[in-house]
């Protein structure tokens, strides 16, 4: 199923992007977006994200796309279940 929104009578279609991020003092946030530029700005800008508002942000370590925000959400919520390790695992296989 694709996600369409309706602008001005023109279809737009967009992806899913699940994410992870490095934060100062080398940990790791995950969330999902739509738009990896807009929200990597927002987690800069402590605009949104409990948790990158206390801690910088310093760069994306890893995105997966998906076609949906239900496919995005339970990917988002597996791999916060992961420890460290696991994530540095899953970044370094990509």
């Amino acid at each position: 199923m694709l996600n369409i929104r309706f602008e001005h009578n023109l279809i737009k279609t967009f992806m899913y992007y699940v994410y992870l991020i490095q934060c100062e003092g080398g940990t790791i946030y995950t969330g999902i977006t739509t738009d990896l530029e807009r929200r990597f700005k927002e987690h800069r800008d402590k605009i949104g994200g409990h948790y990158t508002r206390a801690h910088k942000v310093e760069k994306i370590l890893y995105t997966e796309k998906y076609p949906t925000r239900s496919e995005a959400l339970k990917r988002e919520a597996e791999i916060k279940k992961f420890s460290r390790e696991e994530k540095l695992k899953l970044i370094k296989n990509k």
